[in-house]
């Protein structure tokens, strides 16, 4: 593996959440997930109920996160393609990821689990970013 799909791999074990895209029915859709960098792949803990579990399982998908909203002057940005599969973390693994939300949409929250493994690694930097500040409520 190349040193700056590495160095991409790293900065995702940085940080806990990003976002999957790929395709339901010819149509793009994106959702919020929690990841966990596991032996060189990404697995993925999202709410059952939502029932993208189901279109992503053996679909290509685009996983991205980034430090956009952390203020740092410098940003980076992952984005890791690959192909998607429902798995079932060993206990060990399922732990790491921490504490579930207790809530998705008002319904109690059920994980289910996705691993990729990576077609494609993808790492941008952007250098002296401006921090904007967002307008405060009058």
């Amino acid at each position: 593996m190349p040193s700056d799909e590495f160095r991409a791999i790293e900065l995702l074990s940085r940080t806990p959440y990003g976002r999957v895209s790929a395709s339901r029915r010819a149509l793009p859709f994106t959702t919020v997930t929690r990841h966990l960098v596991l032996d060189g792949g990404l697995t993925l803990r999202l709410h059952r109920g939502y029932g993208y579990h189901q279109a992503l399982d053996g679909s290509v998908v685009a996983y991205e996160a980034d430090n956009v909203n952390t203020g740092a002057s410098d940003t980076w940005s992952v984005q890791f393609t690959g192909t998607a599969r429902v798995a079932t973390p060993a206990p060990a693994e399922r732990a790491l990821f921490g504490r579930t939300p207790r809530l998705a949409d008002g319904v109690p929250f059920e994980p289910v689990f996705l691993r990729i493994a990576p077609e494609f690694v993808t790492l941008h930097h952007l250098t002296d970013v401006p921090v904007f500040r967002y307008a405060e409520s009058a």
